[in-house]
């Protein structure tokens, strides 16, 4: 894993968040290093799905400060987190069956020549980015999406999140319904995301990936961040166990006064 060397390339400071008269988030803080993959794990309703939201300006947040690159920045909305360099890859892919990879790596965002699709320079874009990421497991760019295994999709999606120059890419359940091989697969990209230099936030249900693949852990609990810590030889998966399903593991966690606030 690699040593903290910068400050966050992403940071959020007191965010909360509420539903009406729910509170979702308690006044959160999170951080994303470049060169890292930090965890964001807690059970259903920890408040995980919220704090993405927030981040990538789906949701407004009620109040707290979100800085990128060390400034604070203002997101409205999901263009102006792309126009930061923060990309997030949905668990259902948000990929169309119906087009080939060039064809989903630029939908939405395609090149024009002359009034016409640019197709060479989008055919050697999508090249140039599937080589950098040392993907082989997909055999062509004209593929056809619903001809590719899960772990071949989960890859395009990933390709498509970097193709447009991001900083900060967020996974969520990368690995889900996956077999061996195939996770095996996305996890080693997921660490060459990180060492290409991104900061990269995987949400994980599975403890395994959380600690095959990460640098940081950050643990959710009812809204709050129970823990922020790195990972170690000497981390367990007992513990990140006992951080998400009571908010404490030892010395480290919240309290239960913090939790009645």
């Amino acid at each position: 894993m690699s040593e903290k060397s910068a400050g966050p390339i992403l940071e959020v400071v007191g965010i909360n968040k509420s539903f009406g008269p729910v509170r979702v988030l308690h006044d959160v803080n999170f951080r994303v290093y470049p060169g890292q993959v930090t965890a964001l794990i807690g059970d259903n309703g920890a408040g995980k799905t919220t704090l993405v939201k927030c981040i990538t300006g789906i949701y407004p947040a009620d109040s707290g400060e979100f800085r990128f690159e060390g400034k604070p920045v203002i997101i409205h909305g999901p263009r102006d987190a792309a126009a930061l360099g923060l990309e997030v890859v949905y668990q259902d892919l948000a990929l169309c069956e119906n087009l080939d990879v060039v064809q989903n790596l630029f939908l939405g965002r395609e090149r024009l020549r002359r009034g016409l699709l640019d197709e060479p320079s989008m055919e050697a874009a999508t090249r140039e980015t599937l080589a950098s990421l040392s993907v082989r497991t997909v055999k062509s760019v004209r593929q056809m999406v619903s001809s590719l295994s899960g772990g071949q999709r989960q890859t395009v999606a990933i390709a498509k999140a970097v193709l447009w120059n991001s900083k900060v890419v967020l996974l969520d359940e990368p690995t889900a319904a996956l077999g061996v091989a195939q996770t095996k697969q996305v996890l080693d990209l997921v660490r060459r995301l990180a060492a290409q230099g991104l900061g990269v936030v995987l949400i994980s249900h599975n403890m395994n990936d959380v600690l095959q693949v990460s640098d940081r852990v950050s643990a959710m609990y009812l809204g709050r961040v129970a823990a922020d810590v790195p990972v170690t030889a000497d981390t367990r998966r007992e513990f990140l166990v006992e951080l998400i399903t009571a908010g404490r593991s030892g010395d480290v966690g919240i309290t239960n006064s913090e939790v009645s606030e």
